[in-house]
């Protein structure tokens, strides 16, 4: 299809659903005021029929509209319908006549929707019920059938009315005869879009709800350049005295442990991502690697600019090794680490939905892998077993401690205490820091980068692996019950 071709429908499909005075709107979100409740509805609605799917399903697509709204919703389906497509809905807005006819008119003076509600909810005889015990509601006579039988028996009276009345026949009669129409030969589903199509669409996309979503990356730049600040402050000009030794060890310590902790606070965004993706990925809009590969390449420029400015204004106040590489090594390192945590909690969004538990999970992970980094229990301290083989190992903090030791301290000269005599930073890294000098810093960052490809991965795996056990599951579970069920009833 061609590109004016795509505009001319999407001009088409905002005219259908009324749309017209909201087109150029932002839809909004927590903190930005968008289109209103319909709209949004029929926003929703106008993306679906958007890609004239061969079978749509709408549960209460008029609900909270108004009438004109839901004037232009069924129109629209109607429309739809016509073309050859089928169109499955849900409209709870029963005629009144059914219910004067059924024996359940609206007596005067009562609110009808009120009314019709006492009718079908069981919850108003459970409110009477407790009202009349009490003896806090006395009931006098009146001629409203409701107050004379219990609303089951309502309903029961209103199905069996149902069942021998015009409606029932004339629905009756109307499936029959659309089951006779011969459909229309539609091509298959999914997408026509190339892979590289759908990639750049999805960046685009991603990128352009990322700028505009204030608590997704803007926010966490302000905390980040705060606490950045604070670490400065806390540090300035640390020096190379005997009490900086350690000093320089917390600090790493503190950058590379609580700071990219801070990540998992964009957890909620990426479930919301993930909800939108599942629902485009079920009407076959584009594959799981082109998602995988749009999000990552979306969120790198915005953390490059967190991981750069925070990293800068750290690296300058805090006074650390001087030299343009050393520079480099630490917003890079910083950078990748940052990166390696929002991948983590990228793939627990993937299979954990719940912001609660999500942030709980990722934060548990979190602590676990700062634990056997290096700083809170040294190296050759850590328990070999399970603790230091393999979970320094898999932990990138271990790396990232490993890697900015070796690049603050090596090549520097420390003050020793009570003498003249100056300690080298290679002997510091080595008896202090239990640091391996003999692999290069540039190893301990290559591991780093390469741990948010494999976390990328588990998260393209983890994906595909949920579209295909989440049915499954489900299938097993529900046929597992439903034998449970059949025997305990025989």
């Amino acid at each position: 299809m061609l590109r004016s071709e795509k505009l001319a429908l999407v001009e088409r499909t905002i005219i259908e659903m009324g749309l017209q005075d909201c087109a150029d709107t932002v839809i909004g979100n927590w903190h930005l005021r968008g289109i209103s409740g319909g709209e949004k509805r029929r926003v929703s609605i106008a993306l679906e029929i958007l890609m004239r799917p061969r079978l749509l399903f709408l549960d209460e697509p008029t609900s909270g509209l108004d009438s004109a709204s839901a004037f232009f919703v069924t129109q629209t389906l109607r429309a739809l319908s016509r073309d050859g497509r089928t169109v499955i809905a849900s409209i709870h807005q029963p005629s009144s006549e059914f219910f004067a006819q059924a024996g359940f008119p609206c007596p005067a003076l009562r609110n009808p929707s009120d009314h019709f509600l006492r009718c079908v909810n069981s919850d108003f005889d459970k409110v009477r019920a407790t009202l009349k015990g009490s003896m806090k509601l006395r009931f006098e006579a009146s001629d409203d059938p409701l107050e004379k039988i219990t609303t089951t028996e309502a309903i029961r009276l209103l199905v069996d009315y149902y069942h021998t009345s015009d409606y029932y026949y004339n629905a009756k009669a109307k499936v029959e005869e659309i089951s006779q129409y011969k459909g229309t030969i539609l091509d298959s589903g999914g997408s026509q879009a190339s892979f590289l199509l759908q990639t750049y669409t999805l960046t685009k996309r991603s990128f352009i709800n990322m700028s505009r979503d204030f608590g997704y990356y803007w926010l966490r730049l302000l905390i980040y350049i705060l606490v950045t600040v604070c670490i400065g402050t806390i540090y300035w000009n640390v020096g190379t005295s005997y009490s900086a030794i350690l000093a320089r060890g917390s600090c790493a310590s503190f950058v590379f442990g609580f700071v990219t902790f801070m990540s998992i606070g964009g957890f909620p965004s990426f479930v919301e991502d993930m909800k939108v993706f599942q629902r485009e990925r079920l009407n076959g809009h584009y594959g799981v690697a082109a998602f995988v590969i749009a999000n990552t390449l979306a969120a790198t420029p915005f953390l490059i600019i967190i991981t750069f400015i925070s990293g800068t204004i750290c690296y300058f106040m805090v006074g650390l090794h001087p030299g343009f590489t050393h520079y480099l090594f630490f917003v890079l390192c910083l950078y990748a680490s940052v990166t390696v945590v929002e991948s983590l909690m990228m793939a627990i969004a993937s299979i954990v939905p719940n912001f609660l538990m999500g942030i709980i999970i990722g934060a548990g992970i979190q602590g676990i892998f700062m634990l056997v980094s290096g700083f809170f229990r040294l190296p050759n301290d850590i328990p070999k077993l399970f603790w230091r083989y393999p979970m320094s190992y898999i932990s990138f903090h271990f790396w990232a401690l490993q890697g900015q030791y070796q690049n603050d301290l090596s090549g520097l000269m420390f003050d020793s205490q009570g003498s003249a005599f100056k300690i080298p930073g290679e002997y510091v890294l080595e008896n202090v820091f239990q640091i391996n000098v003999h692999r290069s810093k540039w190893i301990n960052l290559s591991v780093i980068l390469s741990m948010i490809i494999i976390y990328r991965i588990i998260f393209f795996i983890m994906i595909k692996t949920n579209e295909d056990v989440t049915p499954w599951f489900k299938t097993r579970f529900t046929l597992g019950f439903g034998l449970v069920v059949s025997r305990a009833c025989s």
